[in-house]
């Protein structure tokens, strides 16, 4: 955890949310992969790194100097194929920082060969005509366990364990600034930890498959999906035990279902205020 003798955090600071990808393993050009930033007075904090990221942070306009820190919430390939992208593009255009990563075990080693794999051209940057600076593309990765994470200035971290399946960790975030509360949920079967860390939170990001949309998928997907993932009615249930301020909805499995069919599984056990993200979305 990165916290030493902190001030108390101003209170005027803005807190927006940016979906910088809604997506999922499917590759639909309208979504790219899994990523959201929590912008905070100007600092924007990375939760996942799907594939299209960066491109996605530059077209939101996020200053690419600031991509500085990234929390995983587990390693599967949608939420980690921008990884490189992350370590090197912002690196490339002027950040001089290293790149801090918070993640599961098997971050490490995960940073370590994309490291080894990009060696030459990180060499060829720093030591060629670019003459790149030799610190924006390290990496300082922290493999976490549940509870406070990070904590600065603007925002407080914490982690916490969610069911994604078989993986022997996966994680949801809770974002606490001076202005909002913002929980996370990463991919994940319907679980009681959401609701923990929700708790009347400002903003509750859950993912989502639709039943419906399920009914239509091959035998061996009826199985797998429940167990890592959230049907809309289990969504609205969280929701209607957590009460947050505003529920939205990410990583949207639609299969044959549409998205007001979605919405409309959610609404059968919620009543609040739910929406649906796309990319490039603020709240």
């Amino acid at each position: 955890m990165a916290a030493a003798q902190l001030q108390p955090k101003p209170a005027s600071m803005e807190t927006k949310i940016v979906f910088l990808g809604t997506g999922t393993p499917v590759p639909d050009p309208r979504r790219s992969g899994p990523s959201v930033a929590i912008v905070v007075d100007g600092t924007p904090y990375i939760v996942d790194v799907g594939p299209g990221v960066v491109r996605r942070a530059a077209a939101a306009g996020l200053d690419m100097t600031k991509l500085t820190r990234v929390f995983i919430t587990h390693l599967h390939s949608d939420h980690t194929l921008g990884y490189p992208d992350m370590i090197v593009s912002p690196w490339v255009v002027g950040r001089k920082e290293p790149l801090e990563v918070y993640g599961p075990e098997g971050a490490k080693a995960m940073t370590e060969h994309l490291l080894a794999a990009y060696q030459q051209d990180i060499d060829m940057r720093i030591n060629g005509l670019e003459h790149a600076n030799p610190t924006g593309c390290k990496v300082n990765v922290h493999e976490i366990a549940p509870g406070v994470v990070y904590e600065d200035q603007k925002v407080t971290v914490k982690a916490f364990l969610v069911k994604h399946g078989s993986w022997p960790q996966a994680f949801g975030y809770r974002f606490e600034t001076p202005l909002r509360t913002i929980v996370i949920s990463g991919d994940t079967a319907a679980t009681s930890s959401i609701v923990e860390n929700c708790n009347r939170c400002d903003v509750l990001i859950h993912e989502v498959f639709s039943q419906a949309g399920l009914a239509s998928r091959p035998g061996r997907w009826q199985k797998y999906h429940p167990a890592f993932h959230t049907s809309g009615r289990e969504v609205g249930e969280i929701a209607a035990k957590a009460k947050p301020g505003l529920l939205i909805l990410y990583h949207q499995l639609f299969w044959a279902a549409t998205e007001e069919q979605l919405l409309r599984e959610v609404r059968q056990t919620y009543s609040g205020k739910v929406v649906s993200a796309h990319d490039l979305d603020v709240y």
